[in-house]
């Protein structure tokens, strides 16, 4: 019997990736590009996603990942992507525009549904688990403001996964784990409540049909199997946002599981009950891919990115390096970093904010504490803070999860590219002061939407099982407790030091690494 394969197709904010699995959860072929999301001339904030140029780079990384394989052979196709993004459509289903995640255009509108609506915020959070900070009904304001041809022509509404499966099967359909970011959204009732636009005065009817992950959509259209020498009766089905359906490929399927995605962003998750009562607008609440719970979720602002950049930037020698070793950059700037004492000789990062999802703003990013000691004050004391930073943002996030939420986290899965790293794992292991399970394998958010895919093919009967026969642990970090007493007093320090920097962002002495729209 010919082997059965799934495609899973991953959006990231970084990158966009095709991932096949067997059917018993191995990574058999990857392909995957960077890619980036450029702003609008003349409109700040903007973080456009170019729809034509992503498509074509969708499709080489699906050709990339299926040239290793009998592409006959793949039965099903799911997607996930970066959540928040929208894609608009006309009465044909044709783009007409989109952005991505942390498209933060539309302050003005935010600012005037706060002022015009008092209170409509916190009254749309209690039902949604969303605030407008990255929410779609801001971004429809400013698209009827300034888009007005858009806006009219405007007839459909998806998120950027459910783009992907409009691609591949001619059907626009959105599902709860993404759309629920879009803020237009019911978290105990799990589909749109369209009676938010009609309150602010924009379309009610834009909204498409709400279906569960790992339903399915149909099969692939003729021409994408022909393109890709699929069967004509592969099926698409439905998928999710990237950190539920991630959890869900790291097992956090039940009540209290917890677990940390690190990717361009860092995500702290922790499932709870799906009618559970809002307040506060501090922590954000999204549907989980498993219909019983919603998850509460902190955000570390730009982890992944913020390496990314740091490589890029001082570490010419390092690439030189890995490329000669034929390793990964990272291995070798872990390596150096190794040795490097707790707390880095005192170097405090400044970038992500701990999250304040009712006022998210962040500092201007910077090092302090520098020295002009090349032996203590060097490039990998740096790297290294940034790992500390990471894992001390992200513990400050799962506090407040503990507080609000009422649920006890006594271990965490630790998962995405920043998971690959050894010292970084120990180091958040040590930070949290609590065992870390490593899966086996590092692209959980792609081996969610493989799931989603096999349970459209009916090989499962759900998540549940599905996690049962395709989530496997790499091996368990225990934390060192002396050093996390010595995190926990450069935590205190950091959120104080945190504070004053953004009192300079506050006099317009130094710029904000990024914030919320109407902040």
């Amino acid at each position: 019997m010919a082997q059965k394969y799934l495609l899973a197709i991953d959006a990231g904010t970084g990158s966009v990736r095709a991932v096949v699995f067997d059917m018993d959860g191995n990574q058999i072929s990857i392909g995957q590009r960077e890619w980036e999301h450029f702003s609008e001339n003349g409109i700040s904030g903007s973080m456009n996603f170019d729809y034509n140029k992503n498509w074509i780079l969708t499709k080489e990384v699906i050709k990339e990942a299926l040239s290793k394989i009998d592409s006959k052979n793949v039965i099903a196709i799911s997607s996930t992507s970066m959540r928040e993004g929208i894609v608009l459509y006309d009465k044909n289903k044709h783009e007409l525009f989109a952005v991505a995640n942390v498209d933060s255009r539309a302050s003005k509108e935010v600012a005037k549904l706060k002022q015009n609506y008092p209170n409509i915020e916190e009254e749309f959070y209690k039902i949604s688990g969303q605030t407008f900070a990255l929410g779609a009904l801001p971004r429809l304001l400013w698209v009827k403001n300034n888009r007005p041809e858009i806006y009219e022509k405007t007839c459909y509404i998806s998120m950027i996964n459910d783009w992907i499966l409009f691609k591949l099967s001619g059907e626009i359909v959105c599902e709860p784990s993404n759309a629920g970011t879009s803020g237009i959204f019911n978290l105990s009732s799990r589909n749109f409540e369209s009676n938010f636009a009609k309150k602010v005065g924009l379309k009610d009817n834009i909204f498409p049909n709400v279906r569960e992950s790992g339903e399915v959509v149909g099969k692939v259209k003729e021409d994408i199997a022909n393109e890709f020498n699929l069967n004509k009766n592969c099926l698409v089905a439905v998928g999710g946002g990237d950190v539920q359906l991630g959890s869900v490929g790291l097992g956090v399927i039940n009540r209290g599981d917890s677990a940390i995605l690190g990717g361009s962003f860092w995500q702290q998750v922790v499932n709870v009950d799906k009618d559970i009562k809002l307040s506060g607008m501090d922590i954000r609440f999204n549907p989980h891919i498993i219909k019983e719970y919603a998850q509460a979720e902190g955000i570390t602002f730009f982890s992944g990115l913020i390496m990314r950049w740091f490589r890029d930037a001082f570490c010419k020698w390092e690439k030189e390096i890995a490329k000669q070793q034929g390793v990964d950059v990272y291995e070798i700037l872990e390596k150096g970093a190794k040795d490097v004492p707790v707390g880095s000789y005192g170097v405090i990062p400044i970038f992500s904010d701990e999250m304040k999802y009712g006022k998210w703003y962040h500092a201007s990013p910077s090092f302090l504490n520098l020295s002009i000691d090349s032996k203590t004050c060097n490039t990998y004391t740096l790297f290294r803070a940034l790992e500390e930073n990471a894992a001390i943002v992200s513990n400050i996030n799962l506090k407040k999860v503990k507080k609000i939420a009422n649920v006890e986290i006594n271990s965490i899965v630790f998962a995405g590219g920043a998971s690959k790293g050894k010292l970084w794992s120990q180091i958040l292991a040590d930070v949290l002061g609590m065992e870390i399970q490593i899966p086996a394998v590092k692209e959980a958010t792609a081996l969610g939407a493989a799931m989603a895919a096999g349970v459209g093919a009916k090989q499962f009967s759900n998540f549940k099982e599905a996690a049962e026969k395709f989530v496997k642990f790499e091996k368990t970090i225990e934390p060192n407790l002396n050093n996390t007493k010595k995190y926990s007093e450069i935590e205190e320090k950091w959120r104080e030091i945190y504070a004053n920097q953004l009192k300079l962002v506050d006099s317009n002495l130094t710029n904000s690494m990024w914030r919320a729209p109407g902040v």
